[in-house]
């Protein structure tokens, strides 16, 4: 089932949804795909955690700041990605899923491609926080407002339709002819 009774109401949401999606991901390549003009680079970071407990030693703040923006930047998809699916009703868990799923995916490939941009090095936990972020904002949002959207569906589908032509009684009819000898 569809969101929206009528077909303009999907077609504007799941509009919204991608034209959404793709600016997110433009900003969030511009972002992580610009190369770096720096002296020297630190190595991949291939052995999970290591760059979260780094990170976490550099104080409460700094680290606070790091994993915040690891969550953060692609927490957005976690929304978006349902929003231009379009769906009002499915599974909790399978959205859950899929958006993770898609998620992790985007991650990587955005890892990937930086092997290739200088300055830019593979970090596996930034693939983990992204992935957090994503099912995080997620979990916090989508059932919410599909939820909402659900009921104001039930409510609007419960109220009686107005009558366009009330006062104009039955269609008429037109007596039948007999066939001319």
């Amino acid at each position: 089932m569809r969101q929206g009774s009528d077909g303009q109401t999907v077609i504007r949401f799941r509009a919204a949804g991608v034209c959404l999606l793709l600016a997110h991901l433009l900003l969030v390549g511009w972002l992580t795909l610009r190369p770096l003009d720096v002296p020297w680079a630190t190595a991949s970071n291939l052995r999970l955690f290591a760059g979260i407990r780094a990170d976490l030693a550099l104080g409460p703040v700094e680290a606070a700041r790091r994993i915040g923006e690891g969550l953060l930047l692609l927490a957005p998809l976690g929304v978006l990605l349902p929003m231009a699916g379009g769906r009002l009703a499915v599974s909790p868990w399978a959205s859950l899923a899929r958006t993770v799923a898609a998620g992790t995916l985007i991650s990587t490939l955005i890892e990937l491609a930086q092997t290739g941009v200088p300055g830019q090095v593979v970090d596996v936990d930034s693939m983990l926080l992204n992935t957090v972020g994503v099912a995080l904002a997620h979990l916090l949002v989508v059932p919410m407002c599909r939820a909402r959207l659900r009921r104001k569906k039930e409510r609007i589908s419960v109220l009686p339709r107005p009558r366009d032509e009330a006062g104009q009684g039955a269609t008429p009819t037109i007596p039948r002819v007999g066939m001319a000898p």
